[in-house]
C-alpha cells in the first residue's frame, strides 16, 4: 500500500533539503538525542544507518536507495519484519519556497492494514511537517560530508 503525506512548505532551498536528506551521515548529530535504552548498537554512514533495537534481536538498516538531485530522496530498510520503502520529494516553486511531500510503500499484511492506516497516515503528515521546519541551511553550513 502507498500512503502518501500531504504536501508542506520550506523556506530552504531544495538544493539544501536534498544535500542534507541525501547524506545519512548528517545523523550523526541527532544520535544524541536517541535514548540509549532502546538501541544497542548504532552504525551510521553517508549512505546507510544500521540498528539494533532492544527486542528485535537483529540489525535493521535503512539505507539511500535512489536519489536525484534537488528533486527525491528514497530510501529503502533490510532486515525489516515489512517490505518498506521512502521516498522525499522537494519542489522548489521560487526562492525561499520548496514544497515536500513524503511517500511510503508499504507491504503490510492485509489483517493489520486496517489497524496501522490512520496512524501512519498520522505520522507521515506530521513527519512531513517536520521535515517543513528543519534548519537545512544551518546544518549544511556546519558540515559538508
Amino acid at each position: 500500500m502507498k500512503y502518501e503525506s500531504h504536501i508542506t512548505q520550506s523556506s530552504c532551498s531544495a538544493e539544501s533539503i536534498y544535500r542534507v536528506l541525501g547524506n545519512l551521515k548528517n545523523l550523526e548529530r541527532v544520535r544524541g538525542m536517541i535514548p540509549q535504552d532502546k538501541i544497542q548498537e548504532l552504525d551510521i554512514e553517508k549512505d546507510y544507518v544500521r540498528v539494533k533495537v532492544n527486542g528485535l534481536g537483529q540489525k535493521i538498516g535503512f539505507f539511500i536507495a535512489d536519489k536525484e538531485e534537488n528533486k527525491v530522496v528514497k530510501y529503502g530498510v533490510e532486515n525489516s519484519p515489512i517490505a518498506v520503502t521512502m521516498w522525499v520529494q522537494m519542489k522548489e516553486v521560487a526562492p525561499g519556497d520548496t514544497r515536500i511531500k513524503l511517500t511510503v510503500d508499504a507491504d503490510i499484511p492485509f489483517m493489520f492494514r486496517m489497524m496501522m492506516e490512520k496512524k501512519l497516515q498520522d505520522g507521515l503528515n506530521q513527519a512531513a511537517d517536520m521535515l517543513a521546519q528543519f534548519p537545512y541551511e544551518e546544518w549544511e553550513k556546519g558540515e559538508q560530508a
